[in-house]
């Protein structure tokens, strides 16, 4: 690994978010409100991905307690709580997102 790239890996920081929707049964029968406020929610996900923010998102279908998931990479810590408010399905208040600090070992 070069110097740069350990230096600039040195300076991110990873936190893993659990998005909860407000039921279980919440990706079968959502109404068009929601589903366009997810529409959004996944646009804002993306383009965080886009911006090397988001390096994984997305539902997990866990029958007794399906949740949304990502892993992203900032700068500190403080960013997070900004783009977790920011997130269109919690200013709606149709998903609640907690989030932990976390060791991710990336790809080469």
């Amino acid at each position: 690994m070069s110097e740069k790239t350990t230096s600039e890996a040195a300076a991110k920081m990873h936190f893993m978010l659990k998005s909860t929707p407000p039921r279980t049964t919440f990706h079968q029968d959502m109404t068009v409100e929601e589903r366009n406020i997810m529409l959004k929610h996944i646009a804002y996900w993306t383009d965080k991905q886009n911006q090397g923010i988001a390096l994984v998102f997305g539902p997990v279908l866990n029958p007794s307690a399906p949740h949304g998931l990502a892993v992203i990479e900032v700068k500190n810590e403080a960013q997070v709580p900004k783009l977790i408010a920011d997130d269109p399905a919690v200013m709606a208040g149709i998903m609640t997102t907690e989030f932990y600090p976390m060791i991710a070992t990336l790809p080469k």
